[in-house]
């Protein structure tokens, strides 16, 4: 793929993440736990997002976090209630609400919740 290429649909990546950011409520700090990137460089991403070149790893973040946004849209066609479900303990990450496990810092806890989102995206919760 070409490198132009690559930029544009880093950038893609990088503004589809700041606005579900966004809608999530997300501080600087959860920002930098999900995407494991210092606050620094978030900052000089938002201010120069033609700049920006995040690296596999938080490509890898950021599609696991749209994965979600997109399930739990399939899931409650609310925006009000997915993002309710976000902060809410479940059982299945032992009491922890989703945001929480994901806010551990590893690439397997969003992978984790992604899982958990998909598995009832396609069969009901």
């Amino acid at each position: 793929m070409p490198i132009a290429e690559k930029n544009r649909r880093a950038q893609v990546a990088l503004e589809a993440f700041r606005r579900l950011a966004e809608r999530w409520k997300l501080r600087i700090e959860d920002q930098e736990v999900l995407l494991a990137t210092p606050r620094r460089t978030l900052y000089h991403w938002a201010e120069r997002p033609e700049s920006a070149r995040p690296d596999r790893d938080k490509l890898e973040r950021i599609s696991y976090l749209l994965g979600i946004l997109g399930g739990l849209a399939a899931v409650y066609g609310d925006n009000v209630r997915a993002d309710e479900w976000l902060r809410r303990p479940n059982d299945a990450f032992g009491g922890q609400a989703p945001l929480e496990r994901m806010l551990q810092g590893n690439v397997g806890d969003l992978a984790a919740v992604r899982a958990y989102v998909d598995r009832f995206a396609h069969v009901g919760w």
